[in-house]
């Protein structure tokens, strides 16, 4: 199989490769959303020690900065009350995180989470964070050019492997909301 976006040398749907990924990524995959099932979605198996998107992009070709996404968590605080959220944005711009993300969550401060928050809550590696598999109660804010994109590469949940999806489906993910400025 080829794959939509980007040259890699293995590519398939991740139907297949569901042993390849974090159980919670797995699951939802699996149980599919929003009329998107797992056949529909690309894995690409790709080494970890090139996960970084720098060196990612450089691997496996420069169109990827334009047409990948990363997902941060962030956490929201009011009172005593912490939010954790994913968000999403392409990979050439960032997070505006106390904007956009402190606004819509409502919070008075809001900030990255710890790595020890966001790798114990969603059950993903840390630099594979995906929004396919996160808690169903968590806010999923979405950029308006990730969902615009025909195909975005997205984590795997873990550093080995990344995700080929629609940028449509993401959309339609639970929890999310598109969030006009999220991306700087």
């Amino acid at each position: 199989m080829r794959a939509p976006i980007g040259t890699f040398e293995d590519a398939s749907p991740a139907s297949e490769r569901l042993d390849l990924l974090p159980a919670p990524v797995a699951t939802a995959l699996a149980a599919g959303w929003g009329g998107i099932t797992a056949d529909r979605i690309i894995h690409v198996d790709t080494d970890p020690a090139v996960a970084d998107t720098a060196v990612f992009v450089e691997h496996h070709g420069q169109d990827l900065l334009d047409t990948s996404a990363n997902c941060v968590v962030v956490a929201g605080r009011r009172g005593g009350e912490t939010t954790l959220a994913a968000c999403v944005v392409l990979s050439r711009t960032r997070v505006d995180v106390n904007g956009a993300v402190r606004k819509h969550l409502g919070a008075r401060k809001a900030s990255f989470a710890a790595m020890d928050t966001a790798v114990g809550a969603t059950g993903m590696e840390y630099g594979g964070i995906t929004p396919i598999g996160l808690p169903a109660d968590w806010p999923l804010l979405l950029d308006p050019a990730v969902v615009d994109e025909e195909w975005v590469l997205i984590g795997s949940g873990s550093r080995r492997g990344k995700l080929i999806v629609p940028g449509k489906a993401l959309a339609a993910l639970p929890g999310a909301v598109v969030v006009a400025g999220l991306g700087v």
